[in-house]
Formats: structure tokens, sequence, C-alpha cells
């Protein structure tokens, strides 16, 4: 993928024309995307199949390898985030700020699995997704920051990083990954 192509536009070129083409493509995203969340990156790609309620060959016509499935389920979840940041737009900016990163998080369970597959190897998707959910955050950030929300010696990358770093680290459940997040978050918070 070209460097001038966006995260939207790599997947439209994937995504079929037809209509139940379409469904099928986008029936897969969400299997493989739920596949890899519970059983990391050796998800079977006959149970993402069953799951997406298609035959192996449709998976297959779709991705013709792992690689190209990977690659389109991790764009498909940046693709997600520009989403939701583009939702949260009117809402308070910390709150904004704070249901964007819940959503980061789910999307870093994905991306974990999807990076120990391909072993840290960087592609022009990757590239691109990492501008993209850069440019979805950062403004949000930043209006945390005008606000007065959020400390100002930060930078997105440095939030990024605290977030992804508590993502990767395994949990009792989800409980106690929020509160583990919301301890970390407080101390984003600009101090007296």
């Amino acid at each position: 993928m070209p460097e001038q192509v966006s995260v939207g536009e790599y997947l439209a070129a994937q995504r079929p024309r037809r209509a139940d083409a379409a469904r099928n493509f986008d029936a897969l995203l969400t299997a493989a995307r739920e596949a890899f969340a519970e059983h990391g990156a050796e998800a079977s790609l006959e149970d993402i199949a069953r799951r997406a309620g298609v035959g192996i060959g449709t998976l297959y016509r779709n991705f013709p390898t792992r690689r190209h499935l990977f690659e389109a389920v991790y764009a498909n979840e940046v693709q997600d985030l520009g989403r939701v940041a583009e939702g949260l737009a009117g809402r308070p900016s910390w709150d904004a700020l704070i249901a964007w990163l819940d959503r980061f998080v789910d999307y870093a369970m994905t991306k974990r699995a999807i990076r120990e597959a391909l072993q840290g190897e960087e592609s022009d998707v990757f590239l691109a997704c990492r501008q993209s959910m850069f440019d979805a955050g950062t403004p949000l950030l930043l209006n945390a920051q005008r606000s007065g929300d959020v400390r100002a010696d930060m930078d997105m990358d440095d939030l990024l990083r605290l977030v992804s770093g508590i993502a990767s680290v395994a949990f009792a459940d989800d409980a106690q990954r929020a509160k583990v997040l919301a301890i970390a978050l407080d101390g984003i918070r600009p101090r007296p």
C-alpha cells in the first residue's frame, strides 16, 4: 500500500463490490477480530470462517494469506478508532478522550495478537494505520490539554504507550484492567 493511500482507501479497495460478498467480507473481519482477541494469532482460520457463517473457500477468496487477513483486521480496527473519535467530538474533552481510550484498549488486544503473528514486521498498511490512529486521537488529547483536563507535558505517543502497556498485561478480568487503566489515567491529570 503506497504511503498516500489512507486506511479507508485500503479497506475500500479490498472490500468486494457485490452486496452479498461485501457482507461476507465484513462478517469475516468481525469473526477474525473476535477470534484473535480470544485465541491470539494462532486462531483457526476454519473457526473464523465458521463464526462468519461462510466456507473456508470464501475466507481464502477474500484473504489469500493469513497476512492479508491480519492486515485487513488491523486496518478495520484503526478505521473504527477514527469513527469513534469523530463521534466523540461534541462531548466534554475529558469524557471524549477517556471514551476513545477505552475503545483503544479493545483495539490493543487485537493488535497484540496480530503483531505476535507478524513478529514485528512493518508494512505500508501498518504505517498508514499508525498515522491514522494518531490523526484520530491527537485532536482529542489536544482538546483535553486546552481545557486543562490533561497535563501539557505529554503527547499522543506518550499516552498511547501508557495505555498500550496496560492493555498488554494479563489481568484477572476486565474489571481489574479497567481499574488499573483508571488509576494510570488519573496520572495524566494536571497537578496543582
